[in-house]
């Protein structure tokens, strides 16, 4: 199984069909709870993304840490792999295990594209973190001025 999450880390599309055709679950998660879809978002592996959210992935999966694809995406600021999470039905609100959102992150990160796409998608802004913090929040305390504005705008 190990080797379908290193097929998705390359973007190896013909190791993954592979892998499936032998009977590997596409949902399998390793001991940090990463399945391969998650690991290919990270790795900003678009197609292996794709055939992976074709195979029938979990696209909320959640790994050890509840980080899902999709909070993996808005850190590392890969547009078009949040747009295609989104149009195949991320959920943009789930937390993980600090109450951080995918929007906490956009924000965090200053990804202000990916705070749009999440906001039109319909991320919750009044989600506080276990801190107490909600995505205008992080956005401030990381001196991102274009996301506490964008946030400011929709609150």
């Amino acid at each position: 199984m190990k080797e379908l999450i290193n097929a998705a880390r390359n973007g190896d599309l013909t190791q993954i069909n592979d892998c499936l055709h032998k009977g590997a679950d596409v949902n399998f998660k390793d001991e940090k709870g990463y399945t391969a879809l998650i690991i290919a978002t990270y790795n900003h592996q678009i197609e292996a993304t794709k055939l992976l959210i074709d195979k029938g992935a979990n696209i909320n999966a959640q790994d050890n840490g509840g980080n899902t694809a999709l909070m993996g995406a808005c850190f590392k600021g890969y547009e078009d792999v949040v747009e295609l999470l989104l149009k195949n039905g991320a959920d943009v609100n789930l937390q993980h295990g600090n109450g951080g959102t995918a929007l906490m992150f956009a924000a965090m990160f200053g990804q202000n594209y990916i705070i749009t796409l999440l906001l039109q998608n319909g991320a919750n802004l009044m989600v506080v973190d276990r801190k107490g913090n909600m995505a205008i929040d992080h956005a401030g305390l990381q001196g991102n001025k274009e996301g506490v504005e964008i946030l400011s705008c929709v609150a």
